[in-house]
């Protein structure tokens, strides 16, 4: 039986262990999403993760509307990451960008521009001063624009020393936006029956493919429960054949964001896919949300999981899998410095002294 800490292979990516270190968002970039010098420390000091996923990164100007989240449809971003990239494999460890267009959810404050998204809806807020605009309908040359700009963020990842990329299609993002049936209300090919929601993440993964190839392309979904007021009225009816087309386009692997009944970072009560996605998905599979190390090590000894992403633990365990190995407590993180600017709460979060394995 495989543990945590058996290599795998991601697709094209050879992974030194099973413990990937999930995408967070943390606002150290520029105003311009550019890369910053603390984010190569920041990330190196992760890099023995099997494999480090970044935070999301934006694919265009329309598509980021998150204040200091990196890009990568620049040369100065692409230049920027470059410095990233390599402190990360000198290191030993391999990285990949998660690229991102949140659609309705890209704030105009920021972007300056009138949101796209699938349909003509805005997002809710969790304050009474919604940040977010009413998006306007994507039309197919909206759809066109937007997917050629995820393969050109894959093919500007690769330039920048990345090892792959994965399409941020969870969390009631763009690709979210079109899947389900409470965000998404055409009537053309790209609305109405599953088949056709998914077919503008079909494409945008194509697209990609075409650039990077099938092995240094993966994507993230959330397919059950409620996210960012994104949902759908049958889930199971949508994810499951999202999963198979993936999985008939050879990705490298597809990592599943699963809300729990109970958890400190959003719940639902809608029960977990990943059973039924594991019978049509047959490549890597990497579920992620409110895991132990012990629930992870079941879930991938069981075969359910071949692999297992942390996000918020890996925010004051740089060191994480070396914490699991030898059975180290965690150090717990300050949420209040989860996306402020500087080094405080991003680089200072000391790794073990070396001990022994227990």
């Amino acid at each position: 039986m495989p543990t945590l800490f058996d290599p795998i292979q991601l697709g094209d990516i050879a992974a030194k262990n099973r413990i990937l270190m999930a995408p967070l968002t943390r606002g150290r970039s520029t105003n311009e999403h550019v890369p910053t010098d603390i984010m190569i420390d920041y990330y190196r000091q992760r890099a023995g993760a099997g494999l480090i996923i970044t935070e999301g990164t934006g694919v265009s100007r329309l598509g980021l509307g998150w204040p200091n989240a990196p890009g990568l449809w620049t040369d100065a971003q692409v230049e920027a990451w470059k410095p990233v990239t390599e402190a990360v494999h000198e290191a030993g460890g391999k990285i990949v960008a998660q690229i991102w267009h949140m659609g309705r959810l890209a704030r105009p404050d920021v972007t300056g521009l009138t949101p796209l998204s699938s349909s003509v809806t805005r997002a809710p807020y969790h304050k009474p001063e919604n940040p977010y605009a009413e998006a306007r309908a994507a039309t197919i040359d909206d759809i066109r624009q937007a997917q050629d700009d995820y393969a050109v963020a894959a093919r500007n990842a690769i330039a920048a020393g990345f090892d792959g990329v994965q399409l941020h299609g969870a969390n009631g993002y763009l690709i979210d936006q079109f899947l389900r049936d409470g965000t998404n209300f055409r009537d053309d090919d790209y609305g109405g029956s599953p088949e056709n929601r998914i077919r503008f993440m079909r494409e945008a993964v194509e697209a990609v493919i075409a650039e990077v190839g099938a092995g240094r392309t993966a994507i993230r979904l959330s397919p059950n429960g409620e996210t960012q007021g994104a949902d759908d009225s049958n889930p199971e009816a949508v994810f499951v054949p999202a999963a198979k087309a993936l999985n008939d386009l050879g990705i490298a692997f597809l990592e599943l964001r699963e809300l729990g009944t109970t958890g400190s970072f959003g719940t639902s009560d809608v029960p977990k896919l990943s059973p039924k996605i594991r019978q049509v998905f047959k490549r890597p599979l990497i579920l992620n949300q409110e895991y132990t190390y012990e629930l992870g090590e079941a879930d991938v000894e069981s075969g359910l999981a071949d692999g297992i992403a942390w996000g918020r633990k890996y925010i004051s365990n740089p060191d994480l899998a070396e914490r699991f190995r030898v059975g180290a407590e965690l150090a717990p993180d300050n949420f209040k410095t989860w996306y402020t600017p500087g080094p405080e709460g991003y680089i200072d979060y000391p790794a073990l002294e070396a001990v022994p394995a227990q």
